[in-house]
């Protein structure tokens, strides 16, 4: 039985911790891999990343795995919550061993950040390391296969799409061949999630959806958005990070491959995307509990195809779960709020 979420890929965890009112608007993610860790690669393609520890995954350079991936409000002052996530590794002798000692570790914890500055009214507060703490406790406590929280938590707590609110979003499939592929991803863009002409959200069109909301109900909606976006200060940048991982045995090139086409799913999703005020950013993991087939050179590209889909439908899953924002920081409609039910429809199902 699978929850739909990353937490499909088993043996890995997810936790968030969520700072929120009295001037907070941000939070941490974290996804926590089995002891060991596991095949990590990256691929960043925004013009204005935030990013930690990414070049340690190069399939070039020494680092192998990697035990746990940080994804974080707070924009480049919050990378400091993987310094939390390091700590609590090391006092469990997790990392790259590099001395005879069981303690003689280095916890190499890539990280990436989107801007949510100021959203809940006070610029100073932000995710430190203590945030990367509960957040990698959290989902440390979490049993195997458990349900991930979406919305507005975590690294999704200020996450903003265009003038909607944005948040957590996750998504999984089983493929025919038995491979689990999933996602998680931190919906933050600065383009639109929605068709402009009719206000279906861009990730539904691609997965075949036809309903649209009525025209009087679509007018409205750009009515509060125009009100709401007057109110608020333009956001100078933004960032859609996203994890995509799999049980399948992935070299660290055929995981760096996999990152590159998961951006496909946010293409699909977020118009215009990979911008200069974006960060964008996706992390591969791969945990290697199943072998591709060793005759077939292309079996790889299943996976590749999932993983750009299940992108597309974690964002969609983001945008549904946020709840609005109204506070001293600015106004964020939910798209929920102002679609409601004349915005939703009958989506494929997900393969399982």
């Amino acid at each position: 039985m699978t929850v739909d979420a990353l937490t499909d890929v088993v043996g890995l965890r997810v936790g968030h911790a969520t700072h929120n009112g009295d001037g907070w608007l941000t939070g941490t993610t974290v996804v926590l891999a089995p002891e060991g860790g596991v095949t990590a690669a990256v691929d960043v393609r925004g013009g204005g990343p935030g990013t930690k520890e990414t070049d340690a995954l190069d399939p070039r350079n020494l680092v192998q795995k990697v035990e746990a991936v940080v994804l974080t409000g707070g924009s480049a002052y919050g990378l400091d919550s993987a310094s939390g996530v390091m700590a609590w590794l090391e006092e469990r002798g997790r990392g790259v061993r590099v001395g005879p000692e069981p303690t003689h570790v280095v916890p190499v914890v890539p990280a990436a950040c989107v801007f949510d500055l100021g959203r809940g009214g006070d610029f100073r507060s932000r995710p430190d390391a203590s945030t990367g703490v509960a957040a990698v406790e959290a989902a440390d406590a979490s049993a195997l296969r458990a349900p991930v929280r979406e919305g507005g938590v975590g690294a999704g707590t200020g996450a903003v799409v265009g003038q909607l609110k944005g948040g957590v979003g996750t998504a999984s499939a089983v493929l025919e061949s038995g491979v689990t592929v999933a996602a998680l991803v931190v919906a933050n863009a600065a383009g639109s999630v929605v068709e402009p002409e009719t206000g279906a959200l861009y990730g539904e069109l691609a997965q075949g959806r036809t309903a649209c909301p009525s025209a009087p109900v679509h007018e409205a909606a750009r009515l509060r958005l125009a009100e709401a976006s007057a109110r608020n200060t333009p956001p100078p940048l933004n960032t859609t990070l996203a994890v995509v991982a799999t049980d399948a045995a992935l070299t660290r090139a055929q995981a760096q491959k996999l990152a590159g086409t998961a951006h496909d799913g946010i293409a699909r999703a977020v118009r215009p995307v990979h911008l200069l005020n974006d960060g964008d950013t996706v992390f591969a993991l791969a945990t290697g509990v199943r072998q591709l087939p060793a005759g077939n050179p292309l079996a790889l590209n299943e996976i590749l195809a999932a993983g750009a889909d299940l992108v597309t439908r974690a964002i969609v899953r983001a945008v549904r779960a946020a709840e609005p924002v109204d506070g001293p920081g600015g106004v964020w409609p939910s798209y929920e709020e102002l679609y409601g039910e004349a915005g939703a429809g009958a989506l494929p199902d997900s393969p399982s």
